[in-house]
């Protein structure tokens, strides 16, 4: 299963620490949060990646490009930099990470349309760059294959300040309102399980939210399911987020910490 990561936003809401680098490189301990995102699938046995770039997306390149020499021993000798011999192997060795560049100014329904060929005709999940938990990937999968259905959201406990969702009885959506002003039921955690077929209400608009028209036209053919996660979920979107992470990473008690 390939993992689609969107990493083009801005992050202004936590620009105070975000402000030189994009917000999936701002760093939980010494590792950007998008590292944790990405070795939390490969636990799973989910290694291979798109990343949707956008604002700076060359910093994430050049961290990817230089990862062996940033995590591993090395020889180099001068004059002949070219040979290079690492006496460490990292235990990353194995990801296969695709960089797209989705626009500057692109918005999430654009950038997953611009690497349908990066997928092909196949499952993916498709995730956001700032947050974690500790969704069980294989069971989050199970569920959607289960269901048929275009697309699977997870449905954490609210916050009160990402996209609500209600449901029926036998967890079809049946209304998914992007940040609204008073929640009742489960929010969006940002973890999805998508069939090709979600490219089909993906138009080529640069301006196309994800999080409007596409799933509100897949809640309206009937064609969203939620996955129920009742464990840890935490976004990065604020300076408190991004110490209570910190926190609970120097603490040892990091609930997304399963490698």
């Amino acid at each position: 299963m390939k993992v689609v990561i969107l990493c083009g936003g801005r992050g202004t809401r936590i620009r105070d620490v975000s402000e030189n680098v994009p917000k999936p490189m701002v760093t939980v301990g010494q590792w950007p949060i998008l590292w944790h995102i990405m070795k939390y699938f490969a636990r799973w046995g989910h290694q291979e990646f798109v990343l949707c770039l956008g604002y700076k997306g060359e910093a994430i390149k050049d961290y990817f490009l230089n990862y062996a020499a940033r995590t591993s021993d090395f020889t180099v000798t001068l004059g002949n930099e070219k040979e290079i011999q690492y006496h460490t192997r990292n235990g990353e060795a194995d990801w296969r990470v695709t960089f797209a560049e989705t626009g500057l100014d692109a918005m999430t329904g654009a950038r997953i349309r611009k690497i349908k060929n990066y997928v092909g005709n196949e499952n993916f999940f498709l995730t956001y760059g700032d947050g974690l938990a500790d969704v069980n990937p294989d069971k989050l999968l199970a569920y959607h294959r289960a269901h048929g259905k275009i697309l699977t959201v997870t449905g954490v406990l609210p916050t009160g300040r990402f996209g609500e969702i209600l449901s029926d009885e036998k967890d079809l959506v049946t209304t998914f309102n992007e940040k609204p002003k008073g929640t009742v039921g489960r929010v969006s955690g940002g973890f999805f399980v998508c069939r090709p077929d979600l490219f089909e209400v993906l138009p080529e608009r640069e301006d196309l939210v994800f999080e409007l028209e596409p799933m509100n036209q897949l809640v309206q053919n009937k064609q969203l399911m939620m996955y129920r996660h009742d464990g840890f979920w935490q976004p990065m979107d604020t300076y408190r987020d991004y110490a209570h992470l910190n926190d609970l990473w120097n603490r040892g008690q990091a609930p997304w910490r399963v490698w």
